[in-house]
């Protein structure tokens, strides 16, 4: 299998399992997204979209449905009185943890079949291509 392939149907299969586990914790993988970039910290959001990659009405609908159901708040941003900050509520930051670390193990399973060394391998040359790529960090350090 080229490249390409490999790199297409890998996406694939991380977008299938991330699908899965956030459907499992009653959400949907976009919340699910959000939910794990704010458990680092509170996001303007500008900021937000740029991260998630989603223009501001769907950013802002996104916000608007994760905040109704309970999980995130907005609070005003101290350095700028007309600009807001996005943040986890308490509900929301059990909840991420739990949809976090349920998926870390799920994708951590995937290349199971792979020894130590080769886990190794695959880590450091994927990382490169974030990194040369400058993917943001839309899912924390597992």
């Amino acid at each position: 299998m080229g490249v390409v392939a490999a790199l297409v149907r890998s996406a694939f299969l991380v977008n299938a399992v991330y699908a899965e586990s956030a459907r499992e914790h009653g959400l949907t993988s976009q919340q699910g997204q959000l939910l794990c970039v704010l458990m680092g910290r509170p996001y303007g959001m500008g900021e937000l979209g740029a991260t998630l990659g989603l223009a501001k009405s769907s950013l802002t609908g996104l916000v608007d449905r994760t905040e109704r159901n309970g999980l995130i708040g907005r609070e005003p941003d101290p350095r700028d009185t007309r600009a807001v900050r996005v943040s986890l509520t308490g509900e929301g930051a059990r909840l991420a943890e739990g949809f976090y670390a349920e998926t870390c193990r799920r994708i951590g399973e995937l290349p199971s079949g792979l020894g130590a060394d080769e886990r190794a391998a695959l880590a450091r040359l994927l990382g490169r291509v974030v990194l040369d790529n400058e993917v943001p960090v839309v899912f924390p350090e597992g």
